[in-house]
């Protein structure tokens, strides 16, 4: 593990815990509930076989063995030791890749080393954003490129807004803040451009997409996943009944595919000049 910042040590805490273990069991179900966005993700990314590749947030290594699977020479830093163990076990045999162990907040990148710089849903979770993306900017060349892939506001979500109505049971769960720590923190699009542009990007740019994102082969796969997923949320007294709900409403929400909700996501673009 490289140097953290003495203000993420509750992310460390969380994903070099209960967070990483459980994203650990799930990866594969993890890179099937997103999939519908990797396509528009990895083609703004245009990532070439000379580029070099920095993917912050890798998890268990998806999108960094994406961008050395095109040629590119792709370092994945995460947070959670789990995730990167199953990374670095994923990507035996694979040329140009390499994983570390890393608080992208204040790891010493080599300057200007990179001519790219991605996050598939892993740059939410800064406690001081701007430092990071500084951080992340220094590391890019002139010239190079951030491409971010986070969720637009909650109520814009079927999935995480329908969940959190029947997993509550009747009580009412508050919304997390606009600056906290949490899947959401970079919904707002004035919040994203202002931290981007005082780390130093420019040409800050937030497309909006909307995918069908995946749950499970059926009702009870799906919602022993949702449940498990966010068991704190869940009274015990209320466990059957809530999940005797979540597979009511994923009933309506099964096709061929699976059970699917709808979602919205921004792909977030910048540039570094300098």
């Amino acid at each position: 593990m490289t140097a953290m910042s003495e203000t993420n040590v509750d992310q460390w805490k969380a994903w070099n815990g209960a967070d990483g273990d459980f994203w650990v069991r799930r990866a594969d179900r993890l890179d099937a509930g997103i999939a519908n966005y990797m396509e528009p993700f990895l083609g703004a990314a245009a990532i070439r076989p000379s580029d070099h590749v920095l993917d912050i947030g890798c998890g268990t290594g998806t999108t960094t063995r994406e961008a050395a699977g095109r040629g590119a020479e792709a370092l994945g830093v995460d947070l959670s030791g789990q995730m990167i163990e199953l990374a670095r076990r994923r990507a035996e045999g694979i040329a140009g890749i390499r994983f570390a162990q890393a608080d992208a907040q204040v790891h010493e990148f080599a300057a200007a080393a990179y001519d790219v710089a991605v996050s598939r849903n892993g740059s939410m979770f800064f406690e001081d954003p701007v430092a990071a993306f500084g951080n992340i900017r220094r590391a890019l060349g002139p010239g190079g490129r951030l491409v971010l892939l986070a969720w637009r506001p909650m109520d814009d979500n079927e999935w995480i807004s329908t969940f959190r109505t029947i997993l509550a049971a009747g009580r009412d769960l508050p919304k997390p803040p606009p600056q906290g720590v949490h899947p959401f923190s970079l919904s707002d699009p004035a919040r994203v451009k202002s931290m981007l542009g005082e780390a130093g990007f420019v040409d800050v740019r937030l497309t909006p997409l909307n995918r069908p994102m995946f749950f499970g082969e059926d009702p009870d796969d799906a919602a022993e996943f949702v449940s498990s997923q966010f068991e704190k949320l869940i009274e015990a007294d209320q466990r059957s009944s809530v999940l005797a709900a979540l597979k009511a409403d994923m009933a309506s929400h099964t096709s061929e595919r699976g059970v699917e909700y709808d979602s919205a996501a921004w792909l977030i673009e910048a540039a570094n000049v300098s």
